[in-house]
């Protein structure tokens, strides 16, 4: 097994290249722990589960993770229903490779739990990659002349909301990684939030990293992914229309989607403390970030967007969709 280690949202992501196994056909006894878990109906709804590949996966990631907070419910009520729900929509659709969109909030830990997924997709005999949205920001002299264009106006006046995004960039790429099922490779963005003190910018292209396929599963992570236009009426402030009104150009990216991952913060205000504990942990590798109060300066500005947005584009059927709320420690939870 090859090993292929890139960095997006200055956190690793680990792609395995193997070559792919038929899906276990034995289950053994259920795990206790896994069947208490709020998204076990979903799964079962998708057919038998093998509970000794569960375990083995369990016990890698409890290594791997060693002394994260709440373990093995990140474990076996989120970590491993993801990895799961992907391994069973794989058996289920025809072409390679599937296009995973995943929706959680700012600090949630998608990017973690991302490459932690991929990185236990070889156990189940199946390759990975992963791609976040944050990586398709325009370069930092573009969000500059969007922000001039709309003075005063605090949702674009950085990187974050819709409208900040290069869609075409965005959709080009997710058609090339979607090329990647038999072989071949392609060059995938890379923006560094580091730069600029922590406003963020895309790299050169001699920097962007290189995918490898053949690949069975492809990972498209953003906050706002499969977000989607409301009514003007609705927004309750006129600084919003025009991001609104630019989330309808995301479709191009929903489309080319197979399935949805939604992780929903119960409570929306989360985030703030989530964004600014990831900001910290960037400062404490030595990356240059953004201070405590321009952070909570700028995620204060996302929360009307969690309000107004959320969930898979509707055109996903509910066995086409996985659904998880997380309480304020992240952890998996009733919604």
């Amino acid at each position: 097994m090859g090993e292929w280690v890139n960095q997006w949202s200055n956190s690793p992501i680990v792609e395995f290249v193997n070559s792919p196994s038929d899906w276990p056909t034995h289950t053994s006894s259920p795990c206790p722990i896994a069947t208490a878990g709020p998204a076990y109906s979903q799964l079962l709804a998708l057919g038998p589960i093998d509970w000794d590949a569960w375990r083995t996966a369990a016990g890698r990631l409890a290594h791997d993770l060693a002394g994260a907070p709440d373990l093995d419910r990140r474990i076996h009520h989120l970590y491993l229903p993801v990895l799961f729900f992907c391994a069973a929509q794989v058996r289920r659709t025809a072409s390679r490779p599937l296009l995973v969109g995943l929706q959680a909030p700012q600090g949630a830990g998608k990017t973690t739990m991302v490459s932690q997924v991929i990185a236990r997709l070889p156990d189940l005999g199946l390759r990975g990659a992963g791609v976040s949205i944050d990586d398709f920001y325009w370069p930092r002299d573009e969000q500059l002349r969007l922000a001039a264009a709309h003075p005063g106006n605090p949702y674009l006046e950085h990187r974050g909301y819709p409208g900040t995004h290069d869609v075409e960039l965005g959709a080009t790429t997710l058609a090339s990684l979607r090329g990647l099922g038999s072989g071949g490779d392609t060059r995938v963005p890379v923006y560094d939030k580091s730069l600029h003190g922590g406003r963020g910018d895309r790299t050169p292209a001699s920097l962007w990293r290189t995918v490898r396929g053949p690949l069975d599963v492809v990972f498209v992570e953003g906050w706002m992914l499969g977000f989607a236009p409301v009514p003007d009426a609705d927004l309750g402030d006129a600084r919003l229309v025009a991001p609104n009104r630019a989330l309808a150009a995301y479709d191009r990216w929903h489309q080319q989607l197979d399935v949805f991952v939604s992780l929903r913060a119960i409570d929306p205000t989360s985030v703030l403390r989530w964004r600014v504990e990831a900001e910290s942990a960037m400062q404490a590798r030595g990356l240059p970030g953004l201070d405590r109060a321009a952070i909570e300066d700028y995620i204060q500005r996302f929360l009307p967007a969690y309000r107004l947005y959320g969930g898979a584009p509707r055109r996903f059927a509910p066995d086409r969709q996985l659904v998880i709320q997380l309480d304020d420690r992240r952890r998996a939870v009733q919604g």
